[in-house]
This record gives C-alpha cells, sequence and structure tokens, in this order.
C-alpha cells in the first residue's frame, strides 16, 4: 500500500527585492502535522517534487502555541496562524505564501516592525515608572477586567492588518490591533491619565478615522478579540474630544 503524502507549494523569494517563485514538496501525511511541522520537515530535506535539492525554506517561528504571532501566513488563500493550522483540515496541495501587507524579508519570513512603531506612535502602554513606592493601585471591576482581557490576547500578529482593505500603499491606516490596544489601555484607571495623548494619534494620520468598517478584522482574528468593538468606542471618543477641542478655542 502506497504511503498518503501531502504537498506543500510554497511562495518563495530569496530577497527582498527579487522575483517571487513557487516550489512544491511532497513530504509524508500525519494527522497531526501544522504547517509548521510541514515545513520543518521540508527543512530536514528540502526537496521539490521533481526531485530538486533547493534551499530550505525561511519561516518564523517561535512559541508554537499561538501565542507569540509570529507565524503568521495565508494559507490556501486565508491569514492564519501556521502553528495551529493542521494538516488534517486541509485537503489537497496546501498553498503557503508570506503576508501580502509587510515587506518580504525572505520566502515565508516578512517584517512587521510597522506594527510596534503604530503601537509607539499611538503610545500603547501605561506609563508607571517612579510609581512603585505609592502603594497599591487603583482597583479594577471585575467585569471591566473580565472584558479588557480580551484586548490582552493581541499577538501583533498582522492577521486583521492582512486581512484590511484600508491597509494598502494609498493609505497610511494604522489597523485594528493599535486601536484595540489604545481601548485596552484606556480601561485601566492609571492608563486614562494618558487618553487624551492616545486620542491625539487616533486622530492623526492614519487613525481610527481611515477605518472603512469592512470588518474582516474580527472574522481573521485567531484570538476573537472584538476589533469593532474596540473601533467604535475610540471613534466615538475621538468625535467627542474633536468637538471638546472644538468649542474651547
Amino acid at each position: 500500500m502506497a504511503e498518503k503524502t501531502q504537498v506543500l507549494r510554497i511562495k518563495r523569494q530569496e530577497t527582498p527585492n527579487s522575483e517571487p517563485y513557487y516550489e512544491e514538496f511532497e513530504i509524508p501525511y500525519l494527522p497531526h502535522h501544522n504547517i509548521v511541522s510541514m515545513l520543518m520537515e521540508i527543512r530536514r530535506n528540502p526537496v521539490t517534487r521533481q526531485g530538486k535539492r533547493v534551499a530550505p525554506p525561511v519561516f518564523n517561528a517561535n512559541c508554537l502555541e499561538e501565542v507569540c504571532g509570529a507565524c503568521t501566513m495565508v494559507i490556501n488563500g486565508r491569514v492564519r496562524q501556521a502553528c495551529s493550522q493542521l494538516a488534517n483540515s486541509l485537503h489537497g496541495p496546501v498553498t503557503v505564501e508570506p503576508m501580502t501587507k509587510f515587506p518580504v524579508v525572505r520566502d515565508l519570513w516578512v517584517d512587521r516592525s510597522t506594527m510596534f512603531a503604530s503601537l509607539k506612535k499611538a503610545r500603547a502602554w501605561i506609563p508607571i515608572d517612579g510609581t512603585y513606592d505609592l502603594g497599591p493601585g487603583p482597583k479594577v471591576a471585575p467585569d471591566v477586567q473580565q472584558f479588557a482581557y480580551l484586548f490582552s490576547r493581541c499577538m501583533t500578529c498582522g492577521c486583521c492588518l492582512e486581512a484590511c482593505p484600508q491597509i494598502n500603499s494609498h493609505s497610511k491606516f494604522m489597523g485594528a490591533s493599535v486601536i484595540g490596544q489604545v481601548y485596552l489601555m484606556s480601561q485601566h484607571p492609571t492608563g486614562k491619565m494618558n487618553l487624551e495623548e492616545r486620542l491625539e494619534a487616533m486622530m492623526g494620520e492614519g487613525g481610527v478615522a481611515d477605518c472603512g468598517n469592512a470588518q474582516n478584522c474580527v472574522e481573521v482574528c485567531p484570538k476573537d478579540i472584538p476589533l469593532t468593538t474596540a473601533i467604535s468606542a475610540i471613534g466615538r471618543q475621538t468625535t467627542i474630544k474633536w468637538l471638546r477641542d472644538l468649542f474651547m478655542k
């Protein structure tokens, strides 16, 4: 009886400026394989279906537990985490491609530094330096904690940006992930102290006004974060701030 195999079609690119191309690899089928383990299998013996030995495919991965967000790829046309995408739920040849909204470094590895730059721009953190000796911090109601926790699960994986039609060469939109983090910081009593600064960033270039309300972000988020709730809330807060600033001039 012939051994059952699975074909992986990988989009490859040797340098950021070189032409991309596809290569097909055939490996033994294992029902508990995920995409990362399949890529690792190919790396052990990088020989194409045509028998040509090539350089091992390059990809990014870290935790392998859908926590770090590093292994985001476009798998059979849908952006998702390669570590949690199992082989037994994919039928026929599997096409694996890098995300299209970020610069390709090599093969399936992309540069997501724009996401971290957006977090810096929006000041998506709570400054607590020097407060360690001020005693216990403010209490947060359990229901607020529970809802805020959903946003704390963001991995900065890039899925929401990849699926967003507003993320393109004609737009500076920062994307849903950073808006979700701005909303998260606004839920903490200490974080609210710097809310005005974050709203200023959200009202600037690439801010919440650039959202087209396609709602693709919540469809592809691997952590099921209610990103549209954050977009709506931050949009409302920036509108109130704009009116307040207008009448205070």
